[in-house]
């Protein structure tokens, strides 16, 4: 079965090659008029943000400097990890050598949207991993995953972003129970797909149980980014929409807080 559902894929590709099968392409003006939907990928930050439950991290911190009522002016001061919010992982997080979020080139930052819907499997195991059968499912249906795109998971687990011990699903053991890519879908994403990066709702690309994170040195070891903690994404279609991604510029950085659009047009 898998044999001819890869000739399908490739049928189905060689057939998108032809005919410029690719995802719309946004025009600016389109995006201010109301022709495309616009949605928001990210979550407000704030003192009851999950953050990664180990040595060295903390919560979002806000404290108020001035306020209007005693110096003129409305003014606050924020603390947080690099790794708290929606926020991407440059390639320098897990790889030496590999560039710094301030180093990604701007037309790295805009790119196709691909939306593989894994909610099903989630229900049935917390610690689900995105597979390769995940990816071929989704070209049998929706057609070649397109280069350059970032591929993101939905697995539902963003209901449980308001309660951080739910987020984090952590046992007695000190062991995290949440949905992640799996190594295979990683490797073929990046050797044959030509990623630019990955997404996902969760704490982390790896899935929780993990310890060596393999997808994070992956994709990261490629040059390719990762979106952790994204909102929203149940409100993006399969194929056919865009991201654009507004990290914060620190130098030398390994990540940071991150603004994410996802846009498409409308029907």
């Amino acid at each position: 079965m898998r044999r001819y559902r890869r000739i399908f894929i490739n049928c189905l590709a060689l057939s998108c090659l032809l005919s410029a099968c690719t995802p719309q392409t946004p025009r600016l003006a389109e995006l201010g008029n109301g022709h495309w939907e616009i949605v928001d990928l990210t979550y407000a930050l704030n003192e009851k943000n999950p953050y990664w439950p180990r040595d060295g991290y903390a919560p979002f911190q806000f404290e108020t400097i001035a306020t209007l009522e005693e110096d003129g002016v409305y003014s606050g001061a924020f603390s947080m990890p690099e790794h708290l919010g929606t926020h991407i992982d440059s390639p320098n997080h897990f790889e030496a050598g590999q560039i710094s979020v301030d180093k990604i080139p701007l037309r790295d930052l805009v790119a196709p949207a691909v939306v593989l819907d894994v909610r099903e499997g989630v229900s049935d195991s917390p610690d689900y991993q995105v597979g390769r059968d995940d990816l071929e499912n989704w070209e049998y249906r929706f057609g070649r995953i397109p280069p350059r795109a970032v591929v993101f998971a939905l697995t539902g687990w963003g209901a449980n972003w308001g309660d951080f011990q739910h987020y984090k699903n952590e046992d007695s053991a000190g062991q995290l129970h949440f949905p992640g890519f799996a190594a295979e879908a990683a490797q073929f994403l990046i050797r044959e797909r030509h990623i630019k990066g990955i997404g996902i709702d969760t704490l982390s690309v790896d899935y929780g149980l993990s310890t060596r994170f393999p997808v994070h040195h992956l994709v990261n070891g490629a040059g390719g980014y990762h979106l952790e903690n994204v909102a929203n994404l149940g409100g993006l279609p399969p194929q056919g929409s865009w991201v654009i991604i507004a990290p914060v510029k620190v130098d030398s950085g390994s990540g940071g807080p991150t603004r994410i659009w996802g846009i498409f047009p409308r029907r």
